[in-house]
């Protein structure tokens, strides 16, 4: 053995190695020959030169060369080269078969490959078995590769590890360690997740309908998301990290309704005394859960149907305009001249409202029909209903002037809705106001309902006695000026500014000196004159009496506490055109407070026969709907023989 190690099995094995055989170091350093006669002092030789390399070339911390086996006296011979050979692949197929591998065989076949440039690499089997070897096994590497001098991030965790907190060298060298290589980066950035982990396809197909959801959405995110037990709510379901099976779980044990524990049964207490407890039916908590900004949504309809036998085709454009992103919770519709039959006239609401209201309550004087509608589902919370009349037209039999009111309470808060028809005539301005008084002093409400602030009511005004009041009809005041100026300030107006216009309105002036609708306000108009058109067309009166446009429907509100009422919309329907009158719409949120135990509870009492009369017509003009349509598409299919 010269000093350079060149006629060592060493050498010769890189040699073989440079020329592309595939060369792997032995997985376990052979056991001493008893036969070998080698000198302690060529023993050491060897162990210099193997920490030489160690030390000087591949680093302390880096894959390590083969430990080398005692020569016996025949090393020169060709006859070592072959037994250590045959050993070697011996061992290494132990060492693939070995259960107590850490690693598969697979991962052991896959390190033994040839890296970039012709390096030879070696996997690192253990076998477990101190007895077989005192020298736990080093992957080795061919010395003066350039990948495994900068090996940068390629590195272990314990090698990234500061100098004090690392074992002694000489331990991590004994250790098992595969080949690590460079982990691979990405060439651009990577997407962005999304806040879901769950699909789009998936999220609408958990999406509960939207018919389901709660009556204050918008509210509820202006107080910061307040969440309840009601599960009917669909964004809840779309926020939860939840998949199909887990959703469909949720409606099969809870449906859309608010889960009722057998407690909550046994100590709920459906009246109370005091506004300060809890768990009564018309109590605070259940008022926020249903309105937790504590406000109702009112639709308000008035329409001067001039008598007309034939109803429109399609009331969706009075009570269901499209311009409107939700329906709201009470819909009440007076009607002044109405139809002769008024029981149509409640079946076509039905029908056009659908199975998501019943008509609470219907009252009539002659030709005025008032009419209130209810979501079903809160009817439970509706007071008894009563309602009473006034004529102010006393020597005649047909009863086409006066007023109709309707009374009710829902939770803790008093409505009045009144709806009237006034004298008619230009300068009759006296005698409106003589109308309007005589209603006022002899609508006889409420009558069983309670108070609910006696100490700001008035025997004299009816008006006074509820919480909330709404006042609409054809008042028929009119426009204090000629037809042609009328019509000459109307083709000035800009952007529906009607203030010109306001300045000649009869019942502005009248309010504004105190004579008539004491306390009541007006949303402001930003449409034009709904009296009179020609019947069918958006012409104002082409007779020979040329009646000048006038603004005869309103409405009108009244509220006890300032800031009760928040107008919503205001404007009129110029898609009913089967009479003389444009419909007025009003929307409008009402404040609401808890009810007591003194208030007579309703019982959840409607016009069932009406319900089901309507939703059979929904369902037959469904069924007729479709079939024109698959007539229509039958009929022009066309074939070509």
């Amino acid at each position: 053995m010269t000093e350079n190690g060149e006629d060592s099995p060493l050498h010769q094995s890189c040699e073989v190695a440079g020329k592309g055989d595939s060369v792997v170091s032995d997985s376990r350093r052979l056991a001493p020959s008893s036969e070998d006669a080698k000198s302690c002092k060529e023993h050491k030789d060897v162990l210099k030169f193997t920490a030489k390399n160690t030390e000087g070339e591949i680093g302390p911390y880096q894959p390590r060369p083969p430990s080398l086996p005692r020569l016996s006296k025949s090393s020169k011979s060709s006859s070592v080269e072959e037994t250590v050979r045959t050993r070697w692949l011996r061992n290494s197929q132990e060492s693939l078969s070995d259960p107590a591998e850490t690693g598969s065989s697979t991962d052991s076949l896959k390190d033994n490959q040839t890296a970039p440039g012709g390096l030879v690499l070696s996997a690192a089997a253990t076998t477990g078995n101190d007895q077989d070897s005192k020298v736990r096994p080093r992957s080795a590497v061919t010395t003066g590769s350039p990948v495994f001098r900068d090996r940068g991030s390629s590195l272990s965790d314990y090698e990234r590890r500061p100098p004090s907190q690392q074992s002694d060298p000489t331990d991590h060298r004994m250790r098992s360690a595969k080949v690590r290589l460079t982990p691979v980066q990405p060439t651009g950035p990577l997407p962005a997740l999304e806040k879901s982990f769950a699909s789009a396809t998936l999220r609408a197909a958990n999406r509960i309908d939207r018919d389901c959801l709660d009556y204050a959405m918008l509210a509820r995110e202006k107080l910061g998301e307040r969440l309840h037990r009601n599960l009917s709510d669909s964004r809840l379901l779309e926020n939860m990290g939840s998949d199909s099976a887990s959703v469909n779980s949720m409606r099969s044990t809870y449906s859309v309704l608010s889960p009722i524990r057998p407690q909550d049964v046994r100590n709920r207490s459906f009246l109370e005394g005091s506004l300060l407890g809890s768990g009564a039916l018309l109590g605070a908590e259940e008022l926020d859960r249903y309105f937790p900004d504590r406000r109702v949504g009112l639709y308000i309809a008035t329409w001067n149907m001039q008598g007309e036998k034939g109803l429109p085709a399609n009331l969706d454009d009075l009570l269901l305009p499209t311009d409107s992103e939700f329906a709201q919770d009470f819909y009440i519709i007076g009607v002044q001249e109405g139809c002769p039959d008024r029981r149509e006239w409640e079946t076509r609401l039905q029908e056009t409202l659908g199975p998501y209201y019943v008509m609470l309550y219907a009252a009539s004087h002659g030709v005025l029909y008032l009419t209130v509608f209810v979501r079903r589902d809160l009817i439970w919370f509706c007071s008894e209903v009563e309602h009473a009349t006034v004529t102010t037209r006393i020597i005649s039999q047909i009863k086409t002037k006066g007023a109709v009111g309707v009374a009710l309470t829902f939770f803790g808060t008093s409505f009045l809705f009144i709806t009237s028809h006034f004298t008619s005539g230009d300068a009759k301005v006296y005698e409106r106001i003589l109308d309007y008084n005589k209603i006022v002093e002899a609508l006889a409400l409420p009558k069983g309902l309670p108070d609910t602030n006696p100490y700001r009511s008035t025997p004299s005004d009816v008006t006074t006695r509820f919480d909330q009041v709404f006042w609409f009809g054809d008042f028929n005041f009119r426009l204090s000026k000629d037809r042609v100026d009328v019509e000459t300030i109307m083709n000035r107006t800009v952007n529906g500014d009607m203030g010109p216009l306001l300045e000649h309105d009869q019942l502005s002036k009248e309010m504004n000196d105190g004579s008539i609708f004491k306390g009541f306000q007006e949303a402001p108009i930003h449409f034009l004159p709904t009296y009179k058109f020609d019947i069918g067309y958006d012409i104002y009166d082409t007779t020979s009496k040329q009646r000048t446009p006038s603004y005869t429907d309103r409405i009108l509100f009244r509220n006890r506490q300032a800031d009760d009422i928040k107008v919503i919309k205001y404007t009129s329907c110029s898609g009913i055109k089967t009479s003389d009158h444009r419909p007025v719409i009003g929307v409008f949120q009402v404040k609401l407070r808890p009810g007591r135990d003194n208030i007579p509870l309703g019982a959840g009492q409607f016009d069932r026969g009406l319900y089901l009369e309507g939703i059979r017509r929904r369902i037959t003009r469904e069924l007729k709907r479709r079939e024109a349509m698959k007539n229509h598409s039958s009929s022009t299919i066309c074939t070509i023989s």
